[in-house]
This record gives structure tokens, sequence and C-alpha cells, in this order.
């Protein structure tokens, strides 16, 4: 019995029977899987959208990329989808097409809320990005797009709570880091069939890189630079059925970092030291493939690629506030370059790390995101960006190591933001971070390390979903030096469950062994506890 039929019976079986919240995700889940929705109920689609019938009759699925949401806010979510016209006819790629995008207030698809046409044409890639709005808060939908003859698969979206609303409780899977060759996409498996509020996906969505060392799959083409090649690049990973399921399953917030364009690229310039003109063209390409695969609001940027913005800032009703940062785009280049090679390096003994006017945000950023965060009067401030924020740096006989890419590399940016957060007496503020491929559990001083210097933070950093990670030689060394690392490990890939509730939060980190097999299973490495109005995290 499919989940509509299941659904229909529970209905005629006891009218007043209530689902839980948990019956009405496992439905959304199984529809999301499916790639196609029973005749029957894609016939009744058809004629409610009756000028997308009038469409391409298609020979091949062209919603194989799936569909996504994002961005959620009290009345609204952004619904995302893209025609794949790789088998099209040449003509029709040509053209501008017409899509219908259909919400609905349940699982079975009886009650239509909403619906939009929107029109999409090679230039965004044939993508589909729907402002659905008019939506009540704090409750799920569900939602899928009709474009001629082809229906997608059902995807399931929330809107966050109401600004003022009492909430008792957020639920997150914190995930970033997903190189295709290096593993599979299993974590995304998992994420699919949690209950979850939220994916928060905070940078490295895609790799441009390859190492034949770690090779389990392969790339299609060379390392991308135009913006067709960073589309086939996304296209591939989008290819990957667990990660489709994952975001049809869950509405997703998120940030980028460096691989989503090249490795260690910091504002306008590359490893390379390519002149930053011909940078900033590849830089936009990336930014627009990266938009056109997104659930993502297309902002008054749009027609300026190289300088779209992804950082924002989300409430969950009166029990947090969440803000995304990016931490690439407007950063100050690399302290101490090496000359004949640029991007992040190991330093000892630069001076230019003292610099108190080199930044990791850009100024412009920086002062939106301290001014916003001293005036939040949410239970929780959760802090998401691209990396980890307590110092690695190791103590060496010359003296102490920064690796110049992370926030060791802008030491003075990280001093003065916790410093505000100290200053202003704030409670309760969790940094959420990726991109070193292990799991983090620190505590945040002004004064790294110094047991001096209170703790005013928490963080916690989530592991890859795939991509290898440090050799336990190096990381013991890490540990020995970094007190405040409470708890470090690189061996094991997965993603992170937040529990937040008024009282407290939880992390469990969820992991698989190294490297992530299609069929890995998730056991709890394990879990850190942060008290509401006590700095610092507990073991669970």
């Amino acid at each position: 019995m499919n989940p509509l039929e299941h659904l229909a019976t529970l209905t005629r079986k006891d009218p007043r029977s209530a689902l839980t919240r948990r019956d009405w995700h496992r439905m959304a889940l199984a529809l999301a899987l499916s790639p196609w929705l029973a005749p029957a109920t894609q016939a009744q689609t058809l004629n409610s959208a009756s000028g997308a019938a009038q469409g391409p009759r298609w020979q091949v699925d062209p919603f194989s990329l799936g569909v996504a949401s994002g961005q959620p806010q009290p009345d609204s979510v952004v619904l995302w989808t893209r025609l794949h016209m790789a088998e099209a006819d040449a003509p029709l790629k040509a053209q501008a097409i017409n899509v219908v995008c259909e919400v609905f207030a349940d699982a079975a698809l009886r009650q239509p809320v909403r619906q939009w046409r929107v029109q999409t044409d090679a230039a965004r890639a044939h993508s589909v990005h729907v402002v659905a709005t008019g939506l009540q808060p704090g409750r799920p939908y569900w939602y899928r797009f009709v474009c001629g003859s082809a229906s997608s698969p059902v995807g399931r979206a929330r809107t966050s709570p109401g600004v003022n609303d009492a909430v008792d409780r957020l639920r997150i899977a914190l995930a970033s880091c997903q190189h295709y060759e290096q593993g599979y996409f299993a974590a995304h498996r998992e994420m699919a069939q949690r209950d979850l509020d939220l994916v928060l996906f905070v940078g490295d969505y895609i790799y441009e890189s390859s190492n034949p060392q770690y090779m389990l799959r392969q790339h299609l083409g060379g390392v991308p630079k135009s913006l067709d090649e960073y589309r086939d690049r996304h296209a591939q990973y989008k290819s990957d059925a667990d990660l489709r399921a994952c975001h049809a399953a869950h509405t997703w917030l998120m940030t980028w970092d460096d691989h989503e364009v090249v490795n260690d690229y910091a504002n306008d310039l590359d490893r390379n030291f390519t002149d930053p003109q011909v940078f900033l063209r590849r830089r936009a390409a990336a930014y627009q493939a990266y938009f056109e695969h997104m659930p993502v609001r297309l902002g008054p940027d749009a027609a300026k690629p190289s300088q779209m913005r992804i950082h924002d800032r989300m409430a969950w009703g009166r029990l947090a506030d969440l803000w995304t940062l990016d931490c690439r785009q407007y950063r100050d280049h690399h302290a101490c370059p090496d000359p004949m090679r640029g991007g992040g390096r190991v330093v000892v003994g630069c001076d230019a790390l003292a610099d108190p006017s080199r930044s990791m945000l850009g100024t412009a950023q920086e002062q939106w995101f301290t001014e916003g965060l001293t005036r939040s009067t949410k239970r929780w401030k959760l802090v998401a960006q691209s990396t980890q924020m307590s110092s690695s740096g190791v103590n060496t006989p010359l003296g102490r190591s920064a690796f110049t890419d992370g926030w060791d590399g802008y030491p003075q940016a990280r001093a003065k933001l916790l410093d505000t957060v100290a200053q202003a007496g704030l409670q309760n503020v969790v940094v959420l971070g990726g991109d070193v491929h292990m799991n983090v559990a620190a505590q945040l001083r002004v004064q790294p390390n110094d047991e001096r210097s209170p703790v005013v933070a928490s963080e916690i950093v989530t592991t890859s979903v795939t991509s290898r990670g440090l050799g336990e030689k190096l990381l013991a060394q890490i540990r020995d030096s970094n007190p405040d690392i409470l708890h470090a490990r690189s061996d094991e890939r997965g993603y992170t469950l937040l529990d937040i509730k008024p009282e407290g939060m939880r992390a469990e980190f969820m992991t698989t062994p190294n490297p992530a097999q299609a069929q890995g299973v998730f056991k709890a490495q394990a879990q850190w506890l942060v008290r509401a109005g006590v700095a610092g995290l507990q073991k669970a």
C-alpha cells in the first residue's frame, strides 16, 4: 500500500484520528523518495495546472535533480527545482518554459494552499525559485512542480514559528564537506529519515578538486572554471539519491566555504595569485551556479553574480536566533603568504596576525552581525559559519603555529567578536562550524586556552559528510596544545544532531567509519551539553 492509500485508509477508519508530527513526517519522506506519484494523483495535479500540462511532452524525467526548500520565514519558504535539460532537444533548450509550483497543507495532497506559475530559461540553467508566501507560521507544507507531462517528486517544507511565539524545541542536523569522490552520502540518507526542523549546511557542498589517492567514485570532467562546468558539477552532486532525499525531506539553511569556488580562496585572490579581475569572473560563475542549484532567495545582488550575498539571519520564535555567516567573500587576504603559492599555510612568528584591522567577515558583515547579536532577545544565539573558531595551533620550539586559512589566521577579529559577547554579557552563544573534517567540542574565550580569560561561548564543529580527516599524530598535538578543545576526532565521517530547548542544548556527533560507505551505519561518537545561562560545554 502506498503512503497516499495508507493515509486515506487511516482517515476512513477513524475520521477523528489525529496523526502525530512523526506520522506526517514518515508519510512525507515516503513521498519524497518516490520519483513519481500514483497515476490518479498525477492526473489530478495536471488538471489543476492545465497551463503546465500544455507544455513539453517529456521523454526523459526533467526533475531528475530533485526538489528542495530553504530559508524559512514565518509566512514563507523558498522552493527550488531545476529542469535537467541534458537530453532535451536543442529547440526546447532554447525556449522559455513554464513551470507550476503547487503547495499543499497535507501529505496526501488533498488540501491545496497556493499555486505559482513561473517561467525559466537557459540563462538560469532552467532553475526555478519560488518564494512561497502567504503561509502559516511553524507548520509543515508539501509541494511539487509540474511542467508539461512531468511532475516532480514531492517535497516537505516547514515555515519558521512566529517571531514572538513560545517554542519548546528546535532540531537541527549540522553538516559540511561532502567530497563526492571520497565517499558516499549515507549521512544524507540518515538525515532524511530523522524528525528534524532544519538541515544546516555550513560549506563545501561541492568540491572542485580531486585526489586520486582517496577516490571511491569519480567526478565527471576536469576542474570547473566556467559557468557550464560548475553547473555540471552541481548536477552531478544532485544526481546522488541520498542527497536528493534529504533535500526533499527537510528545509535547509546554507552558507558556503571555499570549495564551491576553489580551495583556500580569499576574497578576490586564489592560491595561484591569478589576476583578481580574472579570478572574479571565475568566482562569479561559481556563485551563479551555486544559486541556480540551491533553495536560496535571489536578492538584489542577483544581477551581480560576483557579489552575491549568502549571509542571513533567521529567528525560531523566541527560542533562537540563527545567523549564517560568509567567511570567504569579504575576508582579508591570508597573512604571511608563501610568494610561490597562495592560500592557507602553517606559519610561526607571523607579525601580520597581530594587525587589528584584518577581518574574516569584512567590515560591513562584521558590523551587521555584531549589531544583531548584541540586540538579540532570543534565548539562544546560534552562529553558523564555515570553519573552526577555537584555536588549533600547535606549540613548537620556535613558537606557536597558526593555520592562516582558519580563524587562527584572523586572531584579532576572533578576539573582537568574542569580546563583544563578553562586554555585552550575552548568554547562550553557540558557534557552529565545519570545514576541518573532524568533530570538535570546545570552549570559546577572548584569549584562547588562557584559564584567566572566562569562557564566553561554546563551539560545536561537525565532521565531514565524506571528506578525509587529519591523521591522529597531528590531531594529538593539536589536542595537547589546546586545552579549550574538549573533544576532537577526525577518523570518522557523518553529521551532528542538535536538539535545542529553552533549558539547554544537546549536540550528538553521529558518525560512521572512514571512508563513508553507501550502506554505512551511524552511531553516536559523543554527546555534549550546553546548559542555558552557563557558558561552555559539559559531557552528556
